[in-house]
């Protein structure tokens, strides 16, 4: 198999537990898939930039401000509003006139812009009923994946990898008993937990 939107590579994960040959490749493709998939739930995002752009909707009580799904690229980036509450998307904003994109730093940091906020004369609909107001077509997530979001990944996966041999969690006996791994995740969690972000309506 090959690996989908993994935070690493298949060369660097067995460059990290030192493996020359090529008998468990597809078990490490899997691990690193596995690996990246578990760090998106616990941060509750993803740091991989999707290849096509998609649609989400929002709601919001701020005419001004509103906040987003992590938007890797302003290429492609289309926002219309339903002022009407019909469920018709017809009011085309136009960045950098009606709207900016904040933080407004994030290209020369290589992190997701969050925030959009108007500055022109339209301002984000009340919502009238239910309807979501806001639609947002964007290329979703990070322009790159975090240096320690990749570190992490190779930690995870060395763990995951050497547990096929540890059953139980067991490596191995010694003279004061069985020789246990440490509980799987401890320091993943630690170092994606700074990343981590609360669900957003």
């Amino acid at each position: 198999m090959a690996i989908t939107n993994g935070y690493v590579t298949l060369a660097s994960m067995k460059n990290y537990l030192g493996i020359t040959d090529s008998i468990d490749d597809t078990l490490l493709e899997e691990i690193v898939e596995s690996a990246s998939r578990s760090i998106d739930r616990i941060a509750n995002r993803h740091f991989y930039l999707d290849s096509t752009a998609s649609e989400h909707y929002y709601r919001t009580t701020d005419a001004y401000s509103l906040i987003v799904d992590d938007i890797g690229t302003l290429t492609g980036l289309i926002i219309t509003l339903d002022t009407a509450g019909s469920g018709t998307f017809s009011t085309a904003v136009t960045i950098n006139t009606d709207y900016l994109m904040e933080p407004l730093n994030s290209a020369s940091l290589g992190r997701p812009w969050t925030n959009v906020t108007m500055v022109g004369s339209q301002l984000f609909p009340y919502p009238l009923n239910l309807r979501p107001g806001i639609k947002v077509v964007a290329k979703w997530g990070w322009p790159t994946v975090p240096d320690d979001i990749a570190q992490a990944t190779l930690i995870l996966g060395a763990d995951l990898y050497k547990r096929k041999d540890s059953v139980g969690g067991v490596l191995g006996l010694s003279e004061l008993g069985a020789i246990r791994m440490s509980p799987l995740g401890r320091d993943i969690s630690a170092m994606v937990r700074a990343y981590r972000r609360e669900s957003i309506a």
